[in-house]
């Protein structure tokens, strides 16, 4: 069988046990459940491999691989109620993680993630950061007086210097309300002693940027809708400023520190104000007009690779995917070695003694129809081991060549703007397909890049051409794109997302027969696709969707929500509408008003401990929809927020909207 062929061997088999092959096309289960590998890392040395998972359980845990020849594998860290989350190394023989418990659902997280560190055979285990609600978990067995309360979070990780051991990593106190960040210190992972930064913290802080050795460089702060970023200089303690601006319009952004101290800044450039990647000249006391990476029909997303010595290696930037131009000839030989073994796919390189003899990298390789396979390459590998191993597979169920293609176009909306859009389909489907238009949330997000994608596989793999749209208000496509959906909630944004699905008819992708579905924005753009454009859609599934504008934009004593002031005040009145200036605008794209010109069928989802949009938008439109005569199909998780956490919770949901898309399209 194809997959145990590619499975077995796998470094990963070692933990997991042996791989397990099934018919096509895989269950909900398959798509939904975490995935076998949920992240690998190598140390500091490369000589060991951390890698979280679930090892088969139902939690995910910390193994670690010594690389080393006669090494074994260790599973360092399991726990019964909780997950491993968020692993760094801060030296060979020392590892920190955080843990999470969302088994009750993503709305009731069980207290704060604290912070944990442990030797990776798995000893010396200690205690950090306590968690908030729970100490500590029900079988660790290391506690300490010596520990920070849970209002204090990890910063960052300093990159290892020649010569030196680090057992320190650099944390943040944070406001009870996490609106500011105060106090940075460094805290000893062996003793849980803290030490002063000695940097004095500007006012309001909401956020830091540090170099690689930790040393904080940069301070964003906030306050009266206006937001700033401020500058420490290597080897100064005063703080100088870089910009101030109103919340929406930052004449920068910032990428990145390097050692040395050059900062490294994103700035818009060209008619459509697409961001590229620059260096700030502090002389000018602006962004460089030299562009150093530029991703034409792209903004900049991406960063400078450094080796250990904090020198530029290359650049990785993600445009419709990832890619990497390395600048360093041994790397560029090795990216070509990984794409000449794992052709078709993006293979993600991560190095420890980057281009050296004796180097160790280990490689994510994922395309459009694969969730990701692992790979170790040693330059010198042990005696008797191939210079290339297996890892492992990230969803052992799913084969590749079962799996859609996902391809980006480039059209035009009715007014002439370009609209980037996505479609996942059977690549052996000969003529149109029923159509599911699969609108992303936010809104003011990038949708997608190219990789598999668990929603889109699965509706593909029943069947369905899916459309997905990167509308105008969408991040990632140029400052012009982005504000183009200032204030066109179920307006120009709405016309886009029709406009992508009658391109995808006109070109036989999507046959007349379409539903459309989404979450969060997406929820509200699919019940305001059944209103203004009912010839288009037979159905519309919307989860933990926003129904009522009023709500969303000017809130409400009686229904609590994790909106801050700040963010309605200053934010949404530009970006959606004030709610007493534009008040007829708002309710004529408010679903829940407009409730009665809804005829199609209507699924909705939601998480009864939703803070984000709160189950009081989902209570809301099923009662209008009922008062018009139109009772939806209606399902509500127990515990679950802004998204699904809980396993079974994820397939009840893809398999209810199975069902429902297949009533209304199939035959």
């Amino acid at each position: 069988m194809e997959t145990w062929k590619r499975c077995s061997g796998a470094i990963l088999s070692l933990l997991l046990g042996t791989c397990i092959a099934r018919a096509a096309p895989p269950p909900a289960e398959a798509f939904f459940k975490d995935p076998a590998i949920v992240e690998a890392v190598l140390s500091p040395s490369g000589r060991k491999l951390a890698v979280r998972s679930s090892f088969g359980g139902s939690r995910i845990g910390l193994g670690v691989f010594d690389l080393e020849p006669g090494g074994k594998a260790t599973r360092a860290a399991q726990f019964s109620d909780v997950d491993v989350s968020h692993a760094y190394w801060v030296n060979d023989d020392r590892l920190v993680f955080s843990v999470t418990d969302l088994s009750e659902g993503s709305g009731r997280p069980n207290g704060a993630p604290g912070l944990f560190a442990i030797n990776p055979d798995g000893s010396k285990l200690r205690q950090l950061v306590r968690r908030q609600g729970r100490p500590f978990v029900t079988n660790g067995n290391a506690r300490d007086e010596r520990l920070l309360d849970w209002n204090h979070r990890l910063l960052s990780v300093p990159r290892p210097q020649p010569g030196a051991v680090n057992e320190e990593v650099l944390m943040v106190e944070f406001t009870p309300d996490e609106r500011r960040l105060e106090r940075p210190l460094w805290l000893n992972t062996r003793t849980g002693r803290t030490r002063s930064t000695g940097v004095d913290v500007p006012a309001d802080t909401v956020g830091w940027f540090a170099d690689g050795r930790g040393e904080l460089r940069v301070a964003m702060t906030r306050r009266d809708g206006r937001r700033s970023a401020l500058w420490r200089a290597p080897g100064r303690q005063d703080w100088q400023l870089l910009y101030e601006s109103d919340l929406l319009n930052a004449p920068f952004g910032i990428n990145a520190v390097d050692d040395a101290g050059q900062l490294y800044v994103t700035r818009a450039q060209g008619p459509e104000g697409e961001t590229v990647l620059s260096l700030y000249d502090f002389e000018a006391r602006a962004p460089s007009k030299k562009a150093l990476v530029v991703a034409p029909g792209f903004d900049f997303n991406g960063r400078v690779l450094n080796d250990a010595e904090g020198s530029a290696l290359g650049v990785r930037v993600v445009a419709d995917g990832e890619t990497t131009v390395w600048q360093n000839a041994a790397m560029k030989a090795l990216q070509q070695q990984a794409d000449e073994r794992l052709p078709g796919r993006i293979n993600s390189i991560s190095c420890r003694r980057c281009a050296q003899p004796d180097m160790v990298a280990l490689v994510r390789s994922y395309g459009d129809s694969d969730p990701g396979q692992f790979w170790l390459y040693q330059a010198k590998p042990p005696d008797g081991e191939a210079a290339w191993r297996a890892v492992g597979r990230a969803r052992n169920e799913i084969k590749p060549a079962e799996m859609a293609k996902m391809e980006l176009h480039r059209i035009k909306a009715r007014d002439g703007r370009d609209l980037p859009v996505w479609i996942t389909r059977n690549p052996a489907a000969t003529g149109p397909l029923p159509a599911v238009v699969l609108v992303h949330g936010g809104p003011w997000v990038r949708g997608n890049v190219w990789g598999w994608h668990a929603t889109a596989q699965f509706l593909a793999s029943r069947g369905y051409a899916v459309v997905e749209p990167e509308f105008r208000g969408s991040a990632g496509y140029g400052r012009a794109h982005f504000r183009a959906g200032f204030r066109q909630f179920g307006q120009a944004m709405q016309d886009d997302v029709a406009d992508a699905l009658r391109w995808a008819q006109s070109q036989r992708i999507a046959s007349d027969k379409a539903c459309i579905a989404g979450a969060s924005y997406g929820g509200y753009s699919t019940l305001m696709g059944l209103i203004k454009d009912p010839e288009l859609y037979r159905c519309g599934v919307a989860w933990v969707a926003v129904t009522d504008l009023d709500l969303y934009v000017a809130g409400s004593w009686w229904v609590r929500d994790d909106i801050p002031d700040w963010g309605r005040q200053f934010q949404l009145r530009d970006m959606v509408g004030d709610p007493e200036k534009d008040a007829a605008m708002i309710a004529a794209n408010s679903p829940v008003k407009q409730a009665a010109r809804i005829k199609a069928p209507v699924l909705l989802a939601f998480g009864e401990a939703d803070l984000r949009v709160p189950l009081a938008h989902g209570e809301r439109m099923r009662k209008a929809l009922r008062e018009a005569g139109n009772e939806p199909v209606w399902v509500s998780y127990p515990g679950e927020g802004h998204g699904f956490a809980v396993v079974k919770n994820r397939v009840d949901f893809a398999e209810r909207m199975e069902a429902f898309l297949a009533k209304h399209l199939q035959p």
